[in-house]
């Protein structure tokens, strides 16, 4: 400091310290002398205090070799011990060397400074039965054994003390922020402590840092001492001696001043540096002037570089166990966030598995533009005002501080709630935080002194601050501060922040990936769909237009129609039963069967194997046994009572499943004298639409006609029916087999629920026709239940599907009234049924006259039976 120059108006600040050229201050101690010399061994520099050592002037030995000083085996070993320096930031020693062949010992110190050979010698008194190396040894091994990092610091203090004399020694840790605090002490009774106490990072300037890393020992014998100068203070380049690795360099006037403030007489440092940082050092005081050899403080060197080992090595145990538990829970919950389809907003459930891994008092998701609290928080309100200024904070990274109102300062509102913030970012546009708080603790501090009380003077080169002069015990309160988020906090932070995008990254793209999928299923749908609602219509359409010409009247065109219809739908309810991927030949021809001549199933005979026939060639099958039903019992063997009909099908040697549908018994069938629909349905349907082959054969005693069905449309073993529930498995429909007899509705009030205007007036007109007294019509279950409320109801319609709502909700209301009910449904066998209405007859749409009115006759009488 006292070389520092300040201009007039320059406001000196704590600072101003960190400024002083404490390398270049031109002076050695004087308990050994200095010599430095150019790189061809010319001689530069000498100590004033030289010829207090030997018999030359300093004036006289400038520019000369540096044989005229030292003899040549002297100068033989400085060149050895130059030659194995490990770099230009090494020191090299000799201990108890005949430097000037003489009979005199001294300890000497080599090392280059900016081109100049720097060779420092003292005189060496080496202390009678000490072994250095077994002395380090036997302390090192007092050290290891202790346990946990307070007692290590404890024996290492209490070693330096045994070893060096000093009346006091302590350990001084740094803190991230440079200052620091004493955190083990080993002190001559009858001192005071400062064991506990902060010093401020003032106290220990920049470049003093940077010396205590470069040079990690370092003795100030004698504060009192006069400092020696070194000759010339310039080289004639006009540069001092930089003498940052010099053993004898003088001490700065402001730490001389320092040290008189404390009382100390003598001062000794041991640096303990730690991945190339200092962490802290070894203070060593004595309130009387004392010295110690070099050899020994060499020993001292080793020493606090093997604690150095020692401390790292724990802390790097101990911060390996807490990352291996942090490891464990962030691997716990990213498997639970992986499980749960994770997203932005269901970040928030897992606010306790989070706050297990970073400790905290509050916990915000802030995402979207919307907040998830847990714990201590903030208004919405501060949550913008925070998330603005961690956007500044750059992006990608996460960010952390336990003094918010120091860096934010709207945070000084809120401190007792939130002082620290440790903010994970979790995406980028727009950018959302995990974000967790931590109140504020009011600290008490205690300093060596206050450390803002420098008194300001005028120096030699202008103002500058002096030390402060009172070190006693000095508290402060601290406040706006939280605990500090730790290293391992800040790594579980980080941790986090990189799984979690990732997590959210794989689940966007696999998001992304089956909408897409989704997306194209659906357009295939639609246009699947789109292509059977056009090919269902032109059927319909075309057979509309092939039976009319076969019909008499409307009566019996309604009939027909009706009827190819039904077959059809009832080959849809096979094709898309859940029951069912593929369905036997038999039961194809039974359902025709039972649906048309139910009275007459005994007299036809089905024979043969089973053989499944594929969905595509349902609805072509059903239509041709429809006809071929229709037209037995119209004009051929069914017609009467005495006749039947056999249907007997083989599979032949060329694979193909051969059919024969062989009547006897009833009137004679002549061949007709022009082809109807319903032949052409017959004679063309398998041919065209399934490439096989028809033949039909009008005999006197009855109809005959073959079929070939290829063998890509059928096989002969069953496919597993697809799983059903009880209940749907469970439920029946109605129909004509196992419906009752009655075909009159005569007399009957109904209430029909049905939201499609035109299904519900052809069912009105159908009840009316078979006797129904009145039909109410209904479209809703709000209109239903005023209809129940204004008028007598026997029995009930109910369509299931009601647009926005189903018919399930009157169940409780006709059940209440007695009234019995059949439900019509496009789901066929797929719907399930409420458990109060699981006895419900249900008939399928389309549904015909008879099929209708059978269903409701047997609700009603099955409802007069109780």
């Amino acid at each position: 400091m006292s070389n520092l120059r300040a201009p007039r108006d320059h406001e000196v600040d704590l600072t101003n310290c960190d400024r002083e050229p404490i390398q270049f201050l031109g002076c050695i101690q004087n308990f050994g002398f200095l010599v430095g010399a150019s790189m061809d061994w010319l001689i530069e520099r000498v100590s004033a205090n030289l010829p207090a050592f030997v018999d030359r002037e300093p004036d006289a030995l400038l520019g000369e070799p540096l044989l005229s000083l030292f003899p040549e085996t002297s100068v033989h070993a400085i060149r050895g011990r130059l030659q194995i320096l490990s770099s230009s930031d090494g020191v090299e020693r000799l201990f108890g060397f005949d430097l000037f062949s003489d009979g005199r010992t001294f300890d000497v110190a080599i090392h280059v400074s900016s081109g100049t050979i720097v060779i420092e010698a003292e005189p060496a008194t080496r202390a009678s039965g000490i072994n250095p190396g077994a002395l380090i040894k036997s302390m090192i091994s007092r050290v290891q054994r202790t346990e946990g990092l307070e007692g290590l610091y404890r024996e290492c203090v209490r070693q330096l003390r045994g070893i060096t004399g000093f009346d006091r020694v302590m350990l001084y840790r740094f803190a991230s922020s440079g200052a620091g605090s004493v955190v083990a002490e080993s002190v001559r009774s009858g001192l005071g402590s400062f064991l506990g106490l902060n010093y401020p990072a003032a106290d220990i300037p920049v470049q003093a840092r940077r010396l205590y890393v470069q040079n990690q020992i370092r003795i100030i014998a004698d504060v009192g001492a006069v400092p020696v100068p070194v000759l010339p203070e310039l080289d004639p380049h006009g540069r001092p001696l930089d003498l940052s690795l010099s053993v004898l360099r003088s001490v700065s006037p402001i730490h001389i001043e320092y040290l008189s403030n404390m009382g100390v007489s003598a001062s000794m440092s041991i640096s303990i540096v730690i991945d190339g940082k200092l962490w802290g050092l070894f203070a060593l005081h004595h309130y009387a002037p004392r010295y110690l050899t070099m050899e020994i403080r060499s020993a001292t060197e080793l020493f606090g570089q093997m604690v150095a080992l020692i401390i790292d090595g724990r802390l790097y145990k101990e911060a390996k166990r807490i990352d291996e538990v942090a490891r464990d829970l962030h691997d716990r919950f990213i498997a639970k966030l992986v499980a749960a389809s994770p997203s932005l907003e269901t970040i928030s459930d897992f606010a306790e598995d989070m706050r297990e891994m970073v400790p905290c008092d509050g916990f915000v998701v802030w995402a979207k533009g919307e907040e998830k609290t847990h714990g201590t928080g903030l208004s919405r309100e501060e949550l913008q005002s925070l998330t603005r200024f961690l956007n500044r904070a750059g992006s990608g990274r996460i960010y952390a501080t336990d003094e918010l109102s120091t860096f934010h300062p709207p945070a000084a509102d809120y401190r007792s709630r939130v002082s620290g913030v440790l903010a994970i970012p979790i995406s980028r546009s727009p950018r959302d935080y995990i974000l967790f708080f931590r109140r504020e603790i009011v600290q008490t501090v205690s300093w060596a002194g206050d450390p803002k009380t420098k008194e300001r003077m005028i120096g030699p080169n202008g103002a500058r601050l002096t030390p402060r002069k009172s070190f006693e015990a000095w508290k402060e309160t601290v406040v706006g501060k939280s605990l500090p988020w730790t290293e391992s906090e800040l790594r579980a932070g980080e941790s986090l922040r990189v799984s979690i995008l990732e997590v959210l990254l794989r689940f966007n793209e696999e998001s992304e990936r089956q909408q897409h999928l989704a997306a194209q299923r659906q357009e295939l749908l639609i246009a699947e769909l789109n292509h059977r609602v056009r090919n269902i219509l032109s059927l319909i359409r075309a057979l509309v237009v092939q039976s009319k010409p076969s019909a008499a009247d409307v009566d019996s065109f309604a009939r027909i129609i009706g009827g190819r219809i039904q077959a059809l739908a009832r080959a849809h309810d096979q094709i898309t039963s859940e029951q069912f991927s593929s369905t036997s030949l038999q039961d194809i021809v039974r359902t025709e069967v039972m649906a048309y001549i139910g009275a007459k199933q005994d007299r036809v005979h089905l024979e043969g194997p089973d053989v499944y026939v594929e969905a595509m060639a349902f609805s072509t099958l059903a239509l041709v046994f429809h006809e071929l039903v229709t037209n037995s019992a119209k004009y051929g063997a069914l017609s009467d009572s005495s006749g039947s009909v056999r249907v007997i099908w083989r599979i032949g040697e060329d694979g193909a499943c051969h059919i024969e549908w062989i009547e006897n018994g009833g009137p004679p069938v002549p061949a007709p004298k022009r082809r109807g629909f319903g032949s052409t349905i017959i004679e063309r349907s398998i041919p065209h639409d399934l490439g096989g082959e028809a033949e039909l054969d009008f005999r006197l005693s009855g109809l005959r006609a073959r079929f070939r069905l290829p063998s890509q449309v059928f096989h002969l073993v069953a496919i597993a029916p697809l799983p059903s529930s009880a209940a749907t498995a469970s439920k029946e429909p109605v129909t004509m087999s196992s419906a009752s007899n009655l075909d009159s509705l005569e007399g009957l009030r109904a209430l029909m629920v049905e939201d499609n205007m035109i299904i519900s007036l052809d069912a009105e007109q159908l009840l009316m026709d078979h006797g129904a007294l009145e039909v109410h019509g209904a479209a809703s279950v709000a209109d239903a239940r005023k209809i129940l409320d204004l008028h007598e109801v026997d029995v009930a319609l109910l369509d299931v599907n009601l647009g926005s709502e189903t018919s399930f909700a009157l169940v409780p209301d006709l059940t209440r009234r007695k009234i019995p009910f059949v439900f019509v449904t496009g789901y066929g066998e797929q719907i399930e049924l409420p458990e109060d209405a699981a006895k419900a007859g249900t008939i399928k749409k389309p549904f015909d006259a008879r099929e209708l009115v059978q269903a409701i006759a047997h609700a009603v009488t099955r409802a007069r039976n109780g």
